[in-house]
């Protein structure tokens, strides 16, 4: 039995091939190895696929034991510091299970050199996300995971070409990037930058009655400077927020838009951990350390 792990904004979710859970990123913080018995009895577990963080410290699909630093260059950063995917991190570690970490995108991954003007591109449960879409919708891709926040990746080829980061380009609802505004509250020492970071999504800066409509350009916008670089890729939708936004995309768009659910990530996770420990040394054009 194969497990996947998403660390999300809001929630850790646990996943196999047949069941899965999740727990918020608070509660994860009292997670022991023995809640995975809720996916299969531990002495099942054959590999387990995890994400930590912006999983900027790595750039392969790394055996846990190989890691340090749970794969990230550092703590500090845009986001929230919960302790909840620390925790499960550990956990996994400790535990002695084949496992993997799955690495973001970021200045060291194979991505177009284009993509490296900026540090960040994406966190490692995107990769799950697009793993998984990319079983149904084949090898070039536009993927947006938009909910907290907005992340689009694209796939060329069955590689990874690069990706627009939450705090770059489209918000999402709480999280987006800094604008005039926001930087000169964090000059005038008014909040951090992160601070900035988790308030610079619609729900701050919108009116409720257009804050839909924002969500469904900015997403709609950023799949479209994707499909810029492979104009026949296929468009797909990931996040809580995709169902609502698929409809105005689509017209945007004026193609298809596929729309997956919560859990693709840690599927997709699943799908990585099955094909790495069963001997596949590139996911995605990403290698494979064990």
């Amino acid at each position: 039995m194969y497990i996947g792990i998403d660390h999300g904004t809001t929630a850790m979710r646990f996943a196999s091939e047949e069941a899965e859970f999740k727990i918020s990123r608070e509660n994860a913080r009292t997670f022991t190895i023995r809640d995975l018995e809720r996916l299969c009895p531990l002495g099942e577990i054959d590999g387990v696929a995890v994400c930590y963080s912006m999983g900027d410290g790595i750039s392969a699909i790394t055996d846990i034991r190989k890691v340090e630093n749970r794969g990230i260059v550092s703590r500090e950063g845009a986001g929230k510091h919960i302790g909840g995917g620390t925790r499960v991190y550990d956990e996994i570690a400790r535990s002695g299970l084949p496992a993997v970490v799955v690495p973001g995108l970021h200045r060291g991954s194979p991505t177009d050199p284009r993509f490296k003007a900026y540090s960040h591109q994406a966190s490692p449960e995107k990769i799950g996300i697009v793993y998984a879409v990319a079983r149904d919708l084949g090898g070039d891709l536009v993927v947006c995971d938009t909910s907290s926040n907005t992340v689009t990746l694209l796939v060329t080829g069955g590689l990874l070409t690069g990706a627009f980061d939450a705090c770059i380009f489209a918000p999402g609802t709480q999280h987006g990037a800094l604008d005039v505004d926001a930087i000169r509250k964090v000059d005038r020492g008014e909040w951090t930058a992160n601070e900035a970071f988790l308030s610079a999504g619609v729900d701050y800066s919108v009116p409720e009655e257009h804050r839909v409509a924002a969500l469904t350009m900015f997403a709609a916008m950023e799949c479209a400077a994707m499909l810029l670089l492979n104009p026949d890729a296929k468009v797909a939708l990931a996040g809580s927020m995709g169902p609502v936004l698929a409809a105005g995309v689509e017209g945007l768009l004026g193609r298809p838009v596929a729309v997956y659910d919560e859990w693709c990530a840690a599927r997709g996770l699943v799908r990585i951990a099955r094909d790495v420990f069963t001997g596949k040394r590139e996911i995605l054009g990403l290698a494979v350390d064990l």
